[in-house]
């Protein structure tokens, strides 16, 4: 309980900071939300030419992409410290962190949580229940599981992928950009069900990266399409755990380069 005061009492700076500047914080947030409305555009001007996709609506996709935005916009704003990590790594920054009696990934959580995302989440928002509305899905207590544990999965992959990306960084100094492939590509992949895709990309995002595990095997269920595609319903309830077993994993390896990391030397 006293790391969660702490996590928020980090949080509650940050916002404070963030809001000094109220005209500032409103137009990113006006850009951050007009960027991905955007991207929905062109999903719309996709369907309006060519109906459905591998038989799938623009109602259904609407669900994946709403969902997929969702838990980005989080992970996106408590992730700035790991995505900024690389530069404190140049500096030697991250020194100060490492001599202070708290977990380095804690402070790092804390260094910022961008406000600005309320834009991407607030849209992903308006998407995901237009889709609920339009294709009639009852909010049951079923429905409610899937939807909660696809949406802690998706945030705790996200957040697995950039601490992932951050401790590479431990060995390469520079970060390295080609992981933005897992982080935004895999955005921009999981707004699409993944039947669409070739059998190595599926396989590479559920049993390398678990993106499908987290995101569309869910939804399967919500859809009531999990036997379209002989998947069992058991594992559309329990997939999303993958995401927390990678956000683990990814931890364990970030431990691993604490121990590697040896200071900037100047």
């Amino acid at each position: 309980m006293n790391t969660l005061r702490l996590y928020w009492r980090y949080v509650s700076i940050s916002i404070k900071s963030q809001m000094e500047y109220k005209v500032s914080f409103l137009l990113q947030l006006i850009g951050n939300l007009l960027g991905t409305a955007i991207e929905f555009f062109g999903i719309w001007a996709l369907f309006s030419r060519f109906n459905q996709i591998g038989g799938w609506t623009l109602a259904e996709v609407a669900l994946f992409y709403g969902l997929v935005n969702l838990a980005f916009a989080v992970a996106d704003a408590m992730g700035y410290g790991f995505d900024a990590f690389g530069k404190m790594i140049r500096t030697g920054d991250f020194d100060r962190l490492l001599l202070r009696p708290r977990s380095t990934v804690l402070q790092l959580l804390g260094i910022e949580f961008t406000l600005k995302r309320i834009g991407r989440f607030s849209q992903g928002l308006v998407v995901l229940a237009w889709a609920l509305s339009t294709l009639q899905i009852p909010l049951t207590l079923s429905t409610f599981w899937l939807l909660s544990s696809a949406f802690i999965g998706s945030i705790a992959l996200f957040m697995g992928i950039v601490i992932l990306q951050a401790t590479l960084t431990f060995w390469t100094i520079e970060s390295l950009e080609i992981m933005n492939i897992l982080t935004y590509g895999g955005v921009e992949t999981a707004q699409y069900p993944f039947s669409i895709y070739s059998k190595w990309l599926q396989r590479f995002f559920t049993f390398l990266i678990p993106l499908a595990c987290v995101s569309y095997f869910p939804l399967l269920a919500v859809l009531n399409k999990a036997d379209d595609f002989s998947v069992p319903l058991w594992w559309c309830y329990v997939s999303p755990i993958a995401g927390l077993l990678f956000l683990s994993g990814t931890l364990k390896l970030w431990q691993m380069g604490e121990r590697y990391y040896c200071s900037t030397g100047s």
